[in-house]
């Protein structure tokens, strides 16, 4: 949605209107996780690292869904996700770090949140699996 704003001094400006809560940017995150595991699924090497990282990352962003924090406390709410995997904290902290950035480049670039709403459209989003060749 755009919303024009005055600056002023009379003059109108469009600016781009970001649905802060990230739950919402989450829900659009996960589907852009479909185009990553179509480029995985095509690649020539062991990709059992990439699997295991992606599922992390959804399993986060489908645990940020459900439980929709408010936008304010997302950053603390992922370092809780980070401490309650104890042992397996290193994996979780990856891919907690990367949903937040993420999820603050959505509301500083208008051109990935505008990708983000359009469901992350992307030719590797495609299942290839007459190509899988992850061991």
């Amino acid at each position: 949605m755009v919303e024009v704003v005055e600056d002023g001094e009379g003059c109108d400006q469009a600016t781009s209107s970001v649905n802060e809560r990230p739950a919402v940017v989450c829900r659009e995150l996960l589907a852009a996780l479909d185009a990553s595991e179509g480029r995985r699924r095509r690649r020539k090497r062991d990709t059992t690292p990439d699997a295991i990282g992606l599922t992390i990352k959804r399993d986060l962003l489908e645990r940020a869904v459900a439980a929709d924090p408010e936008p304010d406390a997302f950053e603390g709410w992922l370092h809780e996700q980070c401490l309650a995997a104890g042992g397996s904290e290193g994996g979780v902290r990856a891919m907690a770090l990367s949903i937040f950035e993420e999820w603050r480049l959505a509301h500083d670039a208008d051109a990935f949140r505008d990708w983000l709403a359009r469901g992350a459209p992307s030719d590797d989003a495609r299942s290839d699996e007459g190509s899988n060749t992850g061991r």
